[in-house]
């Protein structure tokens, strides 16, 4: 694309400030590289109580900013920053809607109850701010519920502001299971019109559907992975998204999240115990016996080290990766590591694995930046038994980190991992269909076998896995051809009722 694009993105997510999930990842790396690329991208986000200020050189910006809703008029500050590359980042204040505990929920799991009016007034608190500055965006581009109502607001709202109404909107699924919908109640607030209201586009069982909403009123969908885009799309599967997502024919696919190098390489990992390259190896050694002395573990380079790093909760598996794992270290001579948080009762048994098993297993229940560098690098394998994964990055990590991944072929993991061939050596790490406890400890089973008995499939596939390149810079281009087909497709519209 010659054309040098005005991008507007607006997300309830982005690394380093808030961050759930690989929604933020995505939002902190990609705008990097498209400004890199020469486009002109302003990221919009919430202005949460836990982000400090000062770390990241936050300052006042606008004073006094009006967002008109359905029913009333809200008022909000806006904050700015820059991050990589120069890249704007403005921050959007309202202490009624953003001043709390957690991003969507409170400390007991709870999602708070107005999450519908925090995150429509995102989405046009973010339009309302391109208007204030008169930065004429190209692309919005919004991600999963939470900022999906922005599309809708551009072709109801502003089809002929002067500012918004040329825009083309883009919507990226990162998780078809969380479509934000929530009572009728909430829809006058949300301020779309009556007559916006029904099962082809913003209705679900009288209930307001937020992701379906963005689905019908965006001009190009994309999600994270070819496969998962498949899987969201394969008729009655779980999301319930397929009619929906089929409407949009090959204006929806997947494009495959790429990997920030910058912070995931152990060649230049500042957090790690000692740099290595795919031809240096000798660092990962000290990474290894690094890792083991912080987890309690026995100091034995020999003996096989499996890492996992998520949230316990039940897309990612972890439940079936319980029982396995207890098993495998009884069976096997390989020691674990954890690092996560979720689920109470999986948090207490990955959080009492370590005195139940010695020297050979530890965990961290919390995020930890620093920790979840130092269990890629440390590790011989890294474990991933999701049920579905849109994308997932860790396993893209692992590679690089010449640390093999253990994966259910699912989603993004499915494209991105290469299952272990035990007559020619190749591939880049082991794959494993059923999602049950025994699929997980047979899986596991195989790798080790492989770390033993294999050594030189082992290294094969080690340098195989490190030579993979998931840089950010084809996934930036992939959306660059997204734009240009959004932009296409909007101007081919006809006038929306409005």
């Amino acid at each position: 694309m010659s054309k040098k694009l005005n991008i507007l993105m607006i997300s309830s997510e982005m690394v380093p400030f808030a961050k759930t999930g690989g929604l933020a990842d995505v939002v902190g790396a990609l705008p990097v590289h498209l400004k890199k690329m020469g486009h002109d991208v302003r990221v919009v986000i919430p202005n949460y109580s836990m982000i400090p200020h000062a770390d990241y050189g936050i300052t006042p910006f606008i004073d006094f900013m009006n967002v008109w809703m359905g029913t009333k008029e809200e008022y909000c500050r806006v904050h700015n920053t820059r991050i990589k590359n120069d890249v704007p980042v403005y921050l959007i204040e309202h202490d009624l809607f953003f001043n709390r505990w957690g991003i969507y929920h409170d400390s007991d799991m709870n999602d708070y109850i107005d999450n519908p009016k925090r995150f429509s007034f995102l989405a046009q608190a973010g339009l309302k701010l391109a208007e204030n500055i008169d930065f004429k965006p190209d692309i919005v581009h919004v991600h999963d519920w939470q900022s999906a109502l922005a599309a809708a607001y551009l072709k109801i709202w502003h089809w002929e502001n002067p500012v918004l109404g040329s825009a083309a909107s883009v919507l990226t699924i990162h998780n078809a299971a969380y479509r934000g919908i929530y009572p009728k109640t909430f829809y006058d607030y949300i301020g779309l019109g009556k007559e916006n209201f029904n099962e082809e586009s913003l209705e679900m069982f009288g209930a307001v559907d937020f992701l379906k909403g963005g689905i019908f009123y965006s001009d190009l969908v994309t999600t994270v992975s070819p496969s998962y885009g498949e899987d969201i799309k394969r008729p009655f599967n779980e999301f319930g998204l397929a009619p929906n997502l089929a409407n949009k024919g090959k204006n929806f696919y997947g494009i495959l999240n790429g990997v920030d190098y910058d912070e995931w390489s152990p060649e230049i990992d500042d957090n790690i115990a000692a740099n290595f390259s795919k031809d240096k190896m000798l660092g990962k050694k000290k990474c290894k016996a690094d890792l083991q002395k912080r987890f309690n573990l026995e100091v034995d380079e020999t003996i096989p080290v499996i890492g996992a790093i998520g949230r316990f909760v039940d897309q990612k598996g972890f439940q079936n990766l319980a029982p396995a794992i207890r098993l495998a270290l009884n069976d096997m001579r390989i020691q674990f590591v954890i690092l996560g948080s979720g689920d109470s009762g999986l948090e207490h048994f990955y959080r009492e694995l370590p005195s139940n098993c010695r020297g050979r297993a530890g965990s961290y229940i919390g995020y930890n930046n620093e920790l979840s560098h130092i269990i890629e690098a440390g590790c011989d394998f890294f474990i991933m038994p999701s049920l579905y994964e849109p994308c997932g990055l860790n396993q893209m990590y692992s590679m690089k980190y010449g640390t093999l991944p253990i994966v259910r072929a699912t989603g993004g993991l499915n494209d991105t991992v290469e299952n272990y061939d035990e007559a020619s050596g190749s591939g880049t790490g082991f794959k494993f269909f059923d999602s049950s406890p025994q699929a997980v400890y047979y899986t596991i089973g195989w790798a080790v076998s492989t770390y033993y008995d294999r050594k030189e499939h082992m290294k094969k596939m080690i340098s195989a896995a490190m030579s993979m390149d998931f840089s950010w810079d084809k996934s930036a281009r992939e959306y660059e051809k997204a734009y240009e087909r959004a932009i296409e497709n909007k101007m081919n519209y006809d006038k929306w009722p409005r």
